[in-house]
């Protein structure tokens, strides 16, 4: 009786080790490919160019808070001029803490060769535990040059941090939402920096016309919106040139002026740098001043951005400029502003543009509107940037994404992106119409990405930087000393405008969310649906069919193993094509992947099957360009594995390879429709019930004659490679799956409504991976599946 069980177990066990043997890991063809980057080095002199240069990308957010933060702090006026003293301290030690120590010294080392953000840390992570929810991954990754990652000793904090982190699922996904809230504030973000960018600089119009309707000014500030998200797909490029000096100008302009009035109006004002003045100010105004925290937060807003937008800048350009211009530009423009207050109370609402000399009024008002639409600029192309990084992760639909610069690969346009951040911007603009409102939405959403930011760079230390537990413990006390007060702060101004950035960022959260679920479920049923390679080779060298004479890409998601609807293909058509291809196309956890390392070809089994396995991996800052010819580049990949291929030995003969079966039965109703060119093969499958080896047919010995035959043809007309080419002119057809996700029966209500109605919604929306691999028409056969979670 017991006799059965193990030798089952013994068979099993000797199909698993066949299967492996047959279908082996890259890592012979990744170690070939490993090439000759190494990291960029900067003189001094470009240091100091790309530091000038940082500032029109990096720093306008942040180098445009004085427009608004004083009037979204006193909305209702200023009644004692120590409120001003004790804000304006709140200011300094706020812009010292938070941008300056925790995002310039600490948080921009923590890039992912030069690019931030919320997904560049995730990307880390993912790289030095196993976290991430799509586990498609394999060792051969880990041999790309961009592929950086450390060791632990077990018995280390970073080893048992690790071995915490990756021991349950939950801790997994809570770390994915995490990533996610902090990436659809980043994008609210991106939403509400215009508008109160703009909204304040064309504000000053007021000034000038104190009985100018605020509706006017609301008008202009809509037409520069418009104005501006039209030209987005021009690409930052085209008038990047433009950008630095303005932001340089308009920081030297906010200084002088700072400077100038601290010597005008009230030179006391420099006692704020005293941290007394905070306390006083706290304990003064207890709630009142409380609430007012979430004005004072908007000296810090962009500094998020900062770290998003670092893109192509070092970080020691980035601190230089921030640390010689920036900051002190930032302290003298908000000091001057407070001493103008003190003698002018009254004027709190407007402060700025009457604090400007009327000589340089008009000429300080279109620079003001000019960094306002170069800081919206920034945040605009960050939320593309974010957006792009999201999609690669699996956490994002397909989008059609643009390039816009052949010398920079970070500026990107994403066109449906781009008119939903339009019509959000109006709509909120023209919605609240009140500065102050849209200032507490805007905090809302700067703090909520702090946070996050502060819990992630937690794992950041211990994994990453190997820190020891006591700096992770200081970092994390001093960065969340300023934070969680400004957090309480924005929650009671919740009502008053602060819902926006929630609903915004709560919609965002569901369609990345749902589609990271569906996309998850679709990978594991190619796993647990793939067929096994011992059991293709059992068939033959015809595959139980005719092999035509062509060459057959067929896509799938996995990157060993043979695909669930090649077994479709080959049950449901009486033909195959002479040359097979089973390509995997795979994002992994990096910025980018060298053009020389991402294909990896390998053969599946002996010469005579003409069977190949194709990886193409790409990094999540990676484009698929229209000029790149992805059929060419596959063809070139395969070429030059054969030309490699001949030029090695130790490669088995076909007739090392015995041939095993089993046959395991399971009900499928299919059906077939054909539209144009493409042609579309659907089968009802549940996924408990898929098998890895079904649908396999015996071989039939009419196919095998016909293959041997075909053999013995390309034999005596050349090499391999000539047959390949032949092949080639014969024709190339792009086999793509087509997995339908439907909720079970007895699902609940919430999961039926995400996979049936939003998952579905959104495949139908987001684009074909036949466009994004530029796949022609009349090329493409796609084979679909309906499965059921």
């Amino acid at each position: 009786m017991a006799s059965g069980p193990v030798n089952e177990e013994t068979n099993k066990g000797s199909m698993w080790e066949l299967d492996q043997n047959l279908d082996q890991p890259m890592d012979e063809e990744a170690g070939r490919l490993r090439n000759m980057y190494r990291e960029k080095k900067f003189s001094s002199i470009l240091v100091m160019r790309l530091a000038f240069q940082s500032l029109g990308v990096v720093f306008g957010d942040l180098g445009t808070s004085p427009l608004y933060v004083f009037y979204n702090t006193f909305p209702h006026g200023v009644e004692d001029a120590e409120d001003i003293i004790g804000a304006l301290s709140l200011i300094i030690y706020s812009l010292t803490l938070i941008p300056l120590l925790k995002y310039v010294f600490v948080v921009l080392r923590a890039n992912d060769n030069g690019q931030g953000g919320t997904f560049a840390l995730y990307s880390l992570l993912c790289r030095h535990a196993k976290v991430n929810t799509i586990p498609n991954q394999h060792r051969t990754d880990e041999q790309l040059t961009t592929y950086s990652r450390q060791t632990y000793d077990e018995n280390s904090l970073s080893g048992k941090f690790k071995r915490w982190l990756e021991s349950h699922a939950y801790k997994k996904n809570a770390l994915l939402i995490l990533v996610l809230v902090g990436t659809c504030m980043a994008i609210g973000d991106g939403i509400l920096t215009p508008v109160i960018s703009v909204l304040s600089a064309s504000g000053g119009i007021k000034v000038d016309h104190p009985k100018m309707s605020n509706d006017v000014v609301v008008l202009v500030a809509v037409v520069i919106l418009v104005g501006l998200f039209s030209m987005q797909h021009y690409g930052t490029d085209k008038v990047g040139w433009l950008f630095a000096p303005i932001v340089l100008l308009w920081f030297l302009l906010i200084g002088v002026i700072g400077a100038l009035n601290i010597w005008k109006y009230d030179s006391s004002v420099l006692k704020a740098f005293s941290p007394v003045y905070i306390y006083r100010y706290l304990r003064r105004g207890k709630r009142d001043s409380w609430v007012s925290l979430g004005g004072i937060l908007l000296s810090i807003t962009g500094t998020e951005a900062l770290f998003a937008d670092l893109c192509h800048f070092p970080v020691l350009a980035v601190q230089i400029a921030f640390t010689t211009i920036v900051f002190p530009c930032l302290l003298l423009a908000y000091t001057g502003q407070a001493a103008y207050i003190i003698c002018n109370p009254g004027h709190v609402s407007d402060a700025f543009y009457r604090s400007i000399p009327d000589g340089i009024y008009w000429p300080m008002f279109i620079i003001a509107t000019a960094a306002a639409i170069v800081a919206s600029q920034a945040t605009i192309s960050a939320t593309f940037s974010i957006i792009k990084q999201a999609l690669a992760l699996g956490c994002f639909p397909r989008v059609k994404v643009v390039h816009t610069s052949r010398k920079f690969l970070g500026q990107i346009y994403i066109p449906d992106i781009n008119w939903v951040l339009m019509i959000l911007c109006i709509a909120v603009t023209a919605g609240f119409k009140n500065q102050s409102q849209i200032g507490n939405a805007y905090g809302t959403a700067v703090v909520i990405v702090m946070v996050v930011t502060t819990f992630l760079m937690i794992p950041i230390m211990l994994l990453v930087w190997r820190s020891h537990w006591i700096l992770v413990a200081i970092f994390t006390a001093l960065s969340l000393l300023v934070e969680v007060p400004y957090l309480s702060a924005v929650l009671f101004k919740i009502g008053q405008g602060g819902w926006v950035p929630l609903v915004i960022a709560a919609a965002f959260l569901i369609i990345m969310y749902v589609w990271h679920y569906g996309t998850v479920k679709r990978y594991e049923f190619e796993m647990h649906s793939k067929v096994s390679m011992a059991w293709i080779l059992g068939l033959g060298p015809s595959l139980g069919l005719v092999r035509v004479p062509g060459i057959g890409f067929v896509y799938t998601e996995l990157a060993s193993g043979v695909p669930h609807i090649f077994s479709h293909f080959i049950t449901n058509l009486p033909a195959i094509h002479s040359v097979v291809v089973f390509v995997c196309v795979k994002y992994l956890p990096v910025y980018t992947v060298p053009i020389e390392e991402r294909f990896l070809v390998k053969r599946i089994g002996p010469k005579n099957f003409h069977m190949f396995r194709c990886v193409a991996r790409y990094g999540y800052k990676d484009l698929h360009k229209k000029d790149d010819d992805f059929e060419k580049m596959l063809f070139d990949s395969l070429s030059l594995h054969i030309r490699l291929e001949s030029m090695m030995e130790g490669y088995s003969d076909s007739d090392e390879y015995s041939l095993f079966g089993q046959h395991m039965e399971k009900s499928i109703d299919l059906t077939s429709t054909e539209n144009g060119n493409e042609n579309t093969i659907y089968s009802n499958v549940d996924l408990s019930y898929a098998s890895s080896c079904d649908l396999i047919q015996p071989a039939q010995s009419q196919g095998s004659s016909l293959v041997r035959s075909s053999g013995q043809t390309s034999q005596t007309t050349g090499t391999e490679l000539e047959f390949l080419n032949r092949c080639k002119e014969a024709g190339v057809v792009h086999i793509l799956g087509n997995t339908i996700v439907r909720a079970r029966r007895e699902s609940g209500f919430a999961k039926k409504i995400a996979v049936d109605y939003i998952y579905a919604f959104l495949r139908r929306i987001c684009r074909e991976n036949s466009v994004i691999f530029n796949v022609p028409h009349e090329s493409l056969l796609n084979v679909g599946q309906i499965f059921y979670i």
